[in-house]
């Protein structure tokens, strides 16, 4: 081939190259969708396409919050809320008054069981639409879950007054109202709750929680008798009778209750210590050291099922063993005196007057609190948030 043929066939390939290049150019321009177009595909329920559509159009336009904020609510519609939170963050850090992003973000945080990180944003969306109750409950259920349960009380109590039908509502107030220690305002709930379902043994069990933190022990006692009736295979209900029992005390009661909650739960920690504890009030050396062994196997980190061991071991002339478990005790609380002032007496059987002194000097210190309260010890975190939370995307 000469020069020429030569030139002309790289021409015409030069050609051919400028042509797929302005044709791939113009595919290019055709797929920037419009916001338009991207709403339509999410009319048309092709959530997925739509977001590819608002992650394109973000790219060209990432100052536009408008823009961020609808992907968030396309994200969201798909469960993605992990993206659609960081989607709205990104909207709000352009413009904070955007209407509804609040709203939608805290509601995203609340999906993802964020309740601390739902607060802020509810909060805020609630301050510009006072009036808006769907906020105002996924505030006071945030608050429950992240567990400010006294702050979660002020936001449930209106919703659930103006909704008395609403059970979850109501058990969800009342649960609050308990662990916030309103014990009068658990105790008016929970009755309610009985008016509707008087055969429901955990609310009989959330109703004696509440009496016993009022200082009504017999009445707390009929409510967990009531529910064991109902349910005697519910957990934690005999466990919750024989504490009530327990602090009377009515040893012989209590021991029976705490051994029937061991034949549904031969683990159970708590029935295990206190059962070990009765023992050792008896005076029944062994047999509490047996309870109190098996408690803290189930359950290594109970303070008073090593303080108890301790006790019973120092009891026993075991004294190294009895240093091992009174020193768990000490280090499981501090602040607690008692197994302090049980410490200093051990040194003190053991001849080490220097320790014993300095223990005893920790107890001088420390002021005597109040006993754990019965709604830790029947449950050390609160019911979990369920699925009736209203659902929103602006």
């Amino acid at each position: 081939m000469d020069f020429i043929s030569q030139q002309a066939g790289a021409f015409a390939a030069g050609r051919k190259i400028s042509a797929a290049l302005i044709l791939l150019l113009a595919l290019s321009t055709a797929r920037a969708q419009t916001p338009a177009q991207a709403q339509a595909l999410e009319q048309q329920g092709k959530l997925g396409e739509a977001a590819q559509a608002w992650r394109s159009i973000a790219r060209r336009n990432p100052s536009n919050p408008g823009v961020l904020a609808s992907l968030g609510v396309v994200l969201s519609r798909q469960s993605q809320y992990k993206e659609a939170a960081a989607a709205y963050r990104k909207a709000l850090a352009l413009n904070p008054k955007l209407p509804g992003i609040q709203l939608n973000l805290g509601l995203a945080e609340f999906k993802q069981g964020h309740f601390e990180a739902a607060i802020e944003p509810l909060s805020k969306a609630l301050a510009s639409d006072a009036k808006n109750d769907q906020t105002r409950t996924l505030l006071g259920i945030s608050y429950y879950g992240a567990r400010r349960f006294a702050e979660g009380v002020k936001y449930l109590k209106p919703v659930a007054d103006a909704d008395p039908k609403n059970s979850e509502l109501h058990r969800m107030l009342a649960q609050s109202c308990l662990w916030a220690k309103q014990y009068a305002c658990a105790q008016e709930e929970f009755r309610t709750l009985l008016q509707t379902n008087a055969d429901s043994a955990a609310v009989h069990m959330f109703s004696g929680e509440a009496l016993d933190g009022m200082g009504k022990g017999s009445e707390a006692i009929l409510e967990f008798q009531a529910a064991a009736k109902v349910a005697p295979r519910e957990p934690n209900v005999h466990f919750g009778l024989g504490y009530l029992y327990w602090k009377v005390p009515d040893y012989d009661n209590a021991h029976r209750e705490f051994e029937a909650e061991l034949q549904l739960d031969p683990n159970h920690p708590q029935a295990l210590a206190y059962l070990g504890d009765i023992e050792m009030k008896q005076e029944h050396w062994e047999a509490a050291l047996g309870w109190l062994q098996k408690s803290i196997q189930a359950k290594s980190d109970n303070r008073m099922a090593a303080l108890d061991l301790g006790v019973v071991l120092a009891e026993l002339g075991r004294y190294e063993q009895a240093l091992v478990a009174l020193k768990q005790a000490v280090a499981l609380d501090p602040a607690e005196p008692d197994a302090h002032y049980r410490l200093a007496r051990l040194y003190q059987q053991m001849g080490k007057r220097v320790e014993a002194q300095q223990e005893f000097a920790k107890v001088r210190q420390l002021h005597q609190t109040a006993d754990e309260d019965f709604v830790q010890k029947m449950s050390p975190s609160p019911p979990a948030v369920g699925s009736t939370e209203p659902q929103t995307h602006q």
